[in-house]
């Protein structure tokens, strides 16, 4: 099984150039990228889970943190990831790297799960208050708490990067983040048009 691919990442990322963060086998965007993962192993929770829906997983190109990729500035047309950003500790971290990458009048393309459609969610969406105290190390990873049935009930033997989902949003906390980092995000779907249990922001330099 794979998902269709994005009708609104070809209208603004078809011909350009870019960088996938955790690409996936199952859900392909069809567009000129390199992927990126924290690591190229096969036996992660998440290409197992590639292999589980659709017989593959995508080859990973460059390994390197989502908040530390080793390209210059200004150097990308775009950076694109689907049920990601949720998965970062640190998400301020990533979108200032991302910035960096990307060229003046490049875009950052997010898909995000939307807390309202995850079965088994009930947090309250996590505040820009927290991010901040995140980023600026006020708040360490093994402190975030995770519900138990939703991701790992024993989160702190595992890789940052497969503890579950430290954010939740629904579309309106996102933006509200976005406007806090005085992004410009110039098109948005409150219900993406991938998988649909997410939203989709696009941001541009």
């Amino acid at each position: 099984m794979k998902f269709k691919e994005s009708a609104l990442a070809h209208k603004y990322l078809d011909g350009l150039k870019g960088i996938e963060i955790g690409g996936s086998a199952h859900n392909p965007f069809g567009l000129d990228t390199i992927n990126v993962d924290y690591t190229d192993a096969i036996d992660t929770v998440f290409k197992q889970a590639e292999i589980k829906l659709c017989g593959e997983a995508l080859k990973v190109d460059i390994v390197a943190e989502a908040n530390n990729l080793p390209f210059r500035d200004e150097t990308k047309d775009f950076i694109i990831n689907s049920h990601l950003i949720e998965h970062l500790f640190d998400p301020i971290s990533a979108i200032k790297e991302w910035l960096r990458v990307i060229k003046k009048g490049g875009y950052i393309f997010i898909i995000c799960p939307h807390k309202d459609r995850i079965d088994g969610e009930n947090r309250n969406n996590t505040t820009i208050r927290e991010l901040i105290r995140r980023h600026l190390g006020l708040i360490k990873p093994e402190e975030v708490v995770f519900e138990d049935g939703y991701t790992h009930s024993s989160v702190t033997g595992l890789p940052l990067n497969e503890r579950g989902h430290f954010n939740v949003w629904d579309t309106e906390a996102f933006l509200s983040f976005c406007r806090y980092l005085e992004l410009d995000v110039v098109d948005w779907q409150d219900v993406d048009d991938k998988v649909g249990n997410g939203f989709t922001i696009v941001i541009k330099k």
